[in-house]
């Protein structure tokens, strides 16, 4: 190949492309190269043959996430081992303008992983280092395939945790990339605000270090903001190898209650009221009657068939004492029954583990149904009415809608059951996701709180954010991805880079 330089509008970087494809950026995405056997074996000499794959299982396996969307298998799987093989491998597929696809765990629900084009999926399950802890700082360093869990396992035994839970065994350099967050939402806020610094690979492989090589500072207002510029990207911008994340302390005592309600309206007008009396909540969550129903079948619990909360309260032993009986008093002066709490951690921890596996009860309860999850988020002053109109759109469109929300941040999930071989079902399905989402965005919510935008959403995301700043997300990733190989067709259709 031959090669020449383009200065990019918004910098002075220079980049590197092939002569070939100095057309084709601003013209057509229909010659994105193919990761042929020449590839493969270069790729090979960086990462050993091992670690590159082209069977049929591996491709389908990392072409697939929970979402409805159809495998969309990448043409090879690559699983490198460190930072310079991930930019090693980058410098081949801009070189040949071969499609990238980063893989944390494949948990992801708006078919982020998908190869729309082809190319190559860089799994990062095999960079599992925890570089660093730093208890005293309360932050800590890990590699792109290190897990939530695998990390808390680590810390646990000097009495931290890292708070953020979306429920999945998500990879923490994954949950970045989505900009993931959870039921601990509403206490510790979302990777956005628990993320100092990451290591990215650009579409170039020049590797780039948003706060600075090596700085943890807990505030900065030096520069951009390069931090919050990747976390949410979803792998359109670059590869995430590495993060520094803020961990927080073990609480002294925590305590998990239930409530059971009459009406929908009586249990999210509960949580507006804790919210306004200013209750230090770790966790609220709202579960309709049909998640209860899923819950009690799947995880051998016995609650009521009702609307319900499940509450969480943190702090030392008195105070979650006093939390606990300020949340009762609420929930029973709106109509709440069966009231408990316990801070015994076995029972606890089984009512939180009945809650995280709210998907999977669902899909166990609808045997030869696909379960279709989608979320949004609302203001908290309009979390009533937007629960109560999801409601009410499933009973008018027949549509069976399970429900569980992190409602103290006004973020609520629904799970859709459809057929995938009913057109019309999935249609209907789609309908309601849309209408739902519109209705999120009328009252100055977003159409996914959590979930992303990957290939599902992205006419909304028009919508939500504007003509003005959506041509300024177009000119950020051309800046940064001229070739448009990072995860194409993700967040901004191609159709609008051209």
């Amino acid at each position: 190949f031959q090669h020449y330089y383009i200065t990019n509008n918004l910098s002075n970087r220079m980049f590197r492309l092939p002569a070939a494809w100095a057309k084709s950026t601003v013209r057509s995405f229909s010659s994105f190269g193919k990761v042929d056997e020449r590839i493969v074996s270069l790729i090979s000499e960086i990462v050993g043959p091992g670690n590159i794959t082209t069977s049929e299982s591996a491709r389908n396996l990392h072409g697939t996430d929970e979402s409805f969307h159809p495998t969309r298998a990448p043409d090879a799987v690559v699983t490198p081992l460190t930072t310079p093989h991930v930019s090693e491998i980058m410098k081949i597929c801009y070189s040949h303008r071969i499609p990238v696809i980063p893989f944390g765990t494949g948990t992801g629900f708006e078919g982020g992983v998908g190869a729309v084009y082809g190319g190559l999926c860089i799994a990062m399950h095999k960079m599992t280092e925890i570089v660093e802890v730093n208890q005293s700082d309360f932050d800590a360093t890990v590699r792109g395939g290190v897990t939530r869990h695998q990390l808390n396992d680590w810390i646990r035994a000097d009495g931290l945790h890292f708070p953020i839970d979306p429920g999945a065994g998500a990879s923490v350099c994954g949950m970045c990339s989505t900009s993931a967050s959870g039921t601990n939402a509403v206490r510790y806020g979302t990777m956005r605000e628990n993320v100092l610094n990451m290591e990215v690979v650009l579409a170039d492989g020049t590797v780039v270090h948003t706060a600075g090589e090596g700085r943890r500072p807990k505030k900065t207002s030096c520069g951009y903001n390069l931090t919050n510029l990747f976390v949410g990207s979803e792998g359109t911008l670059g590869v995430i190898t590495q993060a520094t994340v803020r961990l927080h302390g073990i609480p002294e005592a925590t305590a998990a209650a239930i409530s059971s309600f009459d009406t929908v309206q009586n249990a999210v007008d509960t949580v507006v009221q804790i919210l306004q009396c200013g209750l230090p909540m770790a966790r609220i969550e709202y579960l309709n009657v049909d998640m209860i129903r899923a819950c009690n079948q799947f995880s051998n619990l016995d609650l009521k068939e009702a609307p319900t909360l499940f509450l969480e309260f943190i702090g030392s032993p008195s105070g979650v004492e006093e939390q606990a009986m300020l949340a009762e008093e609420l929930c029973v002066g709106n109509g709440g029954e069966n009231f408990s709490w316990a801070t015994e951690h076995s029972e606890r921890e089984r009512l939180w583990k009945a809650r995280h596996n709210c998907w999977y009860a669902i899909k166990a309860t609808y045997p030869g149904k696909h379960a279709y999850s989608t979320d949004v988020v609302v203001p908290v002053s309009h979390l009533p009415e937007t629960v109560l109109y999801c409601h009410s759109l499933a009973e008018e469109m027949e549509v069976p809608c399970p429900i569980v929300g992190h409602v103290g941040d006004g973020n609520f999930h629904c799970f859709l059951l459809s057929d995938q071989n009913d057109d019309a079902e999935m249609a209907r399905i789609k309908d309601f996701s849309r209408r739902l989402a519109l209705t999120a965005q009328s009252y100055g919510g977003s159409c996914t709180g959590e979930h992303g935008i990957g290939l599902g959403k992205r006419e909304l995301l028009i919508k939500e954010v504007g003509s003005g700043a959506y041509d300024t997300m177009k000119v950020v990733k051309k800046s940064l991805d001229p070739l448009l190989i990072m995860n194409p067709g993700k967040v901004i259709d191609l159709d609008h880079l051209l």
